[in-house]
């Protein structure tokens, strides 16, 4: 059973919780502003998802702290671990390091380039030096003491990184469908005005986009043992 952590009503597991079922994985999403989560060790691997909450924001969301304490655990007993957006920043707090608010944040269809070390990582196996994918965020973290850096961009040095042997958090969104990019774009006004532009730059990069998601994923389940 794979633990799916969901930490905000609008940030779903997307493609992933297909890619899970297609595959015929036992998985449950736990969703943890109306319920509780085991403890880690019950679990082969755990999903973290992204929100539009921040990692500090735990007065407005006290359920973080539990995430938390379950992503300490986690990486403590071995449990392999994947944390995407907010779940790659809450990895990246529960283990120490600085999240810094209003950093380095992108919106959009973007490219990474993976490092020296993410080009050796079976986390990224398949995947070219530099591929598309989906950025919505305005925080960042920085890489855990311990942990290498896996990948990078432009605007945002700090992409992915890996803690000991399978605990791996992302800076970027690998799960999302234009239904998804649709309805983050729709937020605020700001970004509102841009969603058919959001949309268009989304589907125009949509292959490779999802060829490069589907791998990610699929080499998480084979470094956690479970495909």
């Amino acid at each position: 059973m794979i633990a799916v952590i969901q930490n905000d009503p609008e940030v779903p597991a997307g493609t992933y919780a297909e890619q899970l079922e297609s595959e015929k994985i036992p998985f449950r999403i736990f969703k943890m502003w109306e319920e509780r989560v085991p403890p880690p060790r019950e679990f082969r691997a755990a999903l973290v998802l992204g929100g539009a909450m921040g990692v500090h924001d735990t007065a407005r969301h006290p359920f973080l702290l539990e995430v938390k304490r379950f992503i300490r655990d986690a990486v403590g007993v071995g449990v392999p671990f994947l944390g995407i957006c907010l779940g790659g920043q809450l990895l990246a707090d529960a283990l120490g390091a600085p999240v810094t608010s209003g950093a380095n944040g992108e919106r959009g269809t973007l490219p990474v380039v993976l490092t020296p070390e993410g080009e050796r990582d079976p986390f990224f196996a398949g995947i070219p030096r530099e591929f598309t994918t989906f950025q919505w965020h305005d925080d960042t973290f920085a890489v855990p003491a311990g942990g290498v850096l896996l990948a990078s961009s432009l605007a945002c040095p700090n992409q992915a990184f890996r803690v000991g042997k399978a605990a791996y958090g992302l800076q970027f969104h690998p799960e999302v469908t234009a239904a998804i990019v649709g309805a983050w774009a729709r937020w605020d006004d700001g970004t509102a005005r841009a969603v058919d532009r959001f949309l268009a730059e989304f589907e125009a990069g949509a292959v490779s986009y999802r060829d490069a998601s589907r791998r990610f994923f699929a080499n998480f389940l084979r470094i956690a043992g479970v495909a």
